[in-house]
């Protein structure tokens, strides 16, 4: 990118109005605001979990937040430009259900090999439980990381070999609406409001 709140070229402009849901007037005044917050023009880990952390006040994010920040930075150099974070945004923030999904898989994979195993599954709820903090009331059969990801793994894994394809993974979170918000990392449905 460049030095400058003025350094969105027209070229990236039209490239990311095509790519995000975001018009140019929203993705100017985003990238007025990331180069405000980030005037080197990219976000390191560090940042981004201290961001994040505000969030999550009763509990500790950093480990969630390691796995979202990896999951931005698409080309892996540890650090989240503006495009990767505008790109993510549009995703997270305005895509459809499915691309949540795909975002949230790319997530839960942890080795990025096209598969989620139990063991990858219970590392992202594990951290979800850690941020979000005692303060959450949940149901006794969801209390635990590791009962919430047997319960999620064995209705999504309809083969039962052990891994979460990409289908199963979407599959099974669009026909059930509380896997689907569990998947998506919403509190509201941690704490199991419906």
């Amino acid at each position: 990118m460049g030095h400058g709140a003025s350094d969105l070229r027209p070229e990236t402009i039209t490239e990311l109005t095509k790519s995000t849901r975001f018009t140019e007037p929203e993705l100017r005044e985003w990238y007025r605001g990331f180069k405000k917050d980030c005037p080197s023009g990219v976000l390191s880990a560090a940042e981004f979990k201290v961001i994040y952390g505000h969030f999550f006040p009763y509990g500790d994010a950093n480990k969630f937040a390691d796995h979202v920040f990896r999951t931005f930075d698409k080309n892996d150099d540890r650090k989240i430009d503006f495009k990767e974070f505008i790109t993510a945004l549009s995703v997270t923030s305005r895509g459809s259900p499915e691309e949540k999904l795909r975002w949230a898989f790319s997530m839960y994979d942890l080795d990025g090999n096209g598969y989620i195993t139990e063991a990858e599954m219970l590392e992202i709820v594990t951290s979800i439980y850690i941020m979000l903090g005692p303060n959450v009331k949940l149901a006794d059969d969801e209390r635990d990381p590791k009962m919430r990801t047997k319960k999620i793994f064995s209705e999504m894994d309809t083969n039962n070999d052990g891994v979460l394809t990409r289908e199963e993974f979407l599959t099974g979170a669009q026909s059930d609406p509380h896997i689907m918000k569990l998947l998506q990392c919403d509190a509201g449905a941690m704490a199991g409001e419906q």
